[in-house]
């Protein structure tokens, strides 16, 4: 009854969220329960997991300016913040939006419906003492959340002292965040074991993971090179994948660079870290539906699993015994599952996690293979998601402008300290002085060795001159239509000039203008081009 309806019905969703909530709740939910997924891998999804804000989760070793990097992001104070050298963030704290300064502690916050934490109560109070809400009126926090956590200690004993499964808690996070920042301290990089088996926890969210080596300017560019090559080793090792994760170099706080000698690199990478982040809001509908595949193709291998070993438990005698070799054989159960269903096997559960699980499990309970369930859950995947798909394509087209703004996003975004600004294209851009009247002397002895005809040169005179540069085609091109301002076919002398001024910002590194901006219109043209 409900597929028909769906069918029908195209208005069924009235947007993605509330899309994304039914077809969990009806097509499933169903599947996950009867096959005991949230006993072994993630509790229920909740309303508030297809309502909340975007949320950024910052993991890393203690003193690598966590607390410090999220105050930078709003360049505000947050309730229970504290920072030092030593661990001061012992807690997870949710720092989120609010009309008032204030703290909720965690037994409170995880029986909040609008809170998407209700699920954490699962950790037990040994955590739940140590989690906290921030909530703060900030026009950063208007558009995402942040997850602050506590420093990563090195040593079994500190890992022992938390009384909770430190890693499991920041895998539950991993599952419903948009975006998961690792912060390194560039003058001290070391992993530590806890850190390592952190990072292992990620593992399946790679796609949300980004890399930031910060306090890079307390060192020089000659260490910096040295860090971030034994950084990206380090990685390569843990994570073991053939990507590369994104690393960000930079100093993130409101202080003066100590060795300012890299400014322009940690200058671009925090422009390219905050655009990361500024997209989270256009893109989280369309996180939400990626975690929710990933979640349905783990629940199908769940129930393929779990039907399996029930189908190979003795009806009445040898029932132990059969546990302990099913347990044991689960390597051959994944094999004949893949082949038999055509599963990748990337889609599996890590094997040892499974093997424990399962010992605490009682096989007779398992439930048959009910092929109803599984038919529900392909026709959500390739029928409904595909629509719902479409809709988050509508739905950011009709919010394009949907963007992180406030604290320190608000720096960068115009004036003299703008990214770029009066660099590359845009140098000379708040001078009387047309820009490229400094160099015109040089550039008119080559134009006259060309021998202009009533003052211009052809195309094909221009080409030969502007080849030696040795830029491709496709960028000389791109320069001749930026030159030709009068778009006649020929350049003057001023003409002739811009390009070269735009050869020369191309081989400085920058890039080039998608329309020529007003400050390089050659004087004798500025009146025809702003009527034109």
């Amino acid at each position: 009854m409900f597929r028909k309806t769906l069918k029908k019905d195209p208005e069924l969703f009235q947007n993605v969220s509330e899309g994304l909530r039914k077809l969990y709740r009806t097509k499933l939910f169903p599947l996950e329960d009867t096959y005991r997924f949230h006993d072994f891998h993630s509790p229920a999804l909740e309303d508030a997991d297809f309502d909340n804000k975007p949320m950024v989760l910052l993991v890393g070793q203690y003193s690598t300016g966590k607390t410090t990097f999220i105050r930078h992001l709003m360049e505000q104070d947050f309730p229970g913040m504290r920072i030092g050298p030593e661990p001061t963030t012992d807690s997870f704290i949710a720092v989120m939006h609010g009309e008032q300064d204030g703290v909720i502690p965690g037994n409170a916050l995880v029986v909040d419906p609008k809170k998407p934490f209700r699920k954490l109560n699962a950790f037990g109070n040994a955590f739940l003492n140590r989690f906290m809400c921030a909530q703060m009126p900030n026009p950063v926090l208007e558009s995402i959340s942040i997850i602050d956590t506590p420093g990563i200690l090195s040593g079994e004993k500190q890992r022992i002292s938390r009384g909770y499964d430190f890693a499991a808690v920041l895998e539950w996070f991993a599952e419903r965040v948009d975006r998961i920042i690792l912060l390194f301290d560039a003058h001290k990089l070391d992993i530590s074991d806890e850190f390592s088996e952190v990072i292992r926890a990620l593992k399946n969210h790679e796609d949300k993971m980004r890399v930031v080596l910060n306090k890079a300017d307390q060192i020089s560019t000659q260490q910096l090179m040295r860090v971030y090559g034994a950084l990206m080793w380090s990685l390569g090792k843990i994570i073991n994948t053939p990507e590369v994760v994104r690393v960000y170099i930079g100093s993130f706080w409101a202080q003066p660079l100590l060795v300012p000698d890299n400014r322009k690199l940690f200058e671009a990478e925090e422009q390219d870290l905050f655009l990361d982040i500024q997209s989270l809001p256009r893109n989280a509908a369309l996180r939400k539906l990626n975690d929710l595949i990933k979640r349905a193709r783990l629940a199908k291998v769940q129930a393929y699993i779990i039907s399996s070993l029930k189908k190979e438990m003795p009806s009445v005698f040898g029932k132990e015994a059969k546990k302990k070799e099913l347990i044991s054989n689960l390597g051959e159960i994944y094999q004949k599952i893949e082949k038999e269903h055509q599963i990748s096997p990337g889609d599996f559960p890590k094997l040892e996690k499974m093997q424990e699980l399962l010992n605490g499990q009682d096989f007779t309970k398992f439930s048959a293979l009910k092929p109803k369930l599984l038919e529900t859950v392909e026709d959500m995947l390739a029928n409904d998601i595909a629509r719902l798909m479409s809709m988050v394509r509508q739905e950011e087209s009709a919010m394009p402008s949907q963007t992180v703004k406030g604290g320190a996003f608000e720096g960068t975004m115009s004036g003299p300290f703008g990214h770029g600004y009066g660099e590359g294209a845009s140098e000379g851009i708040d001078e009387l002085e047309w820009v490229v009247v400094r160099d015109k002397p040089t550039y008119d002895e080559i134009f006259y060795t060309l021998s202009p005809i009533n003052g211009k040169v052809s195309g094909a005179a221009a080409k030969k001159e502007m080849l030696k540069s040795k830029l491709p085609n496709t960028v000389l091109g791109k320069i001749w239509k930026l030159a030709d301002v009068d778009k006649d076919g020929f350049l003057d002398d001023e003409e002739f000039a811009l390009a070269n001024h735009l050869i020369k910002v191309k081989l400085e590194g920058h890039e080039l203008p998608a329309s020529l901006p007003e400050h390089l219109v050659p004087p004798s043209k500025r009146g025809t081009v702003m009527q034109a």
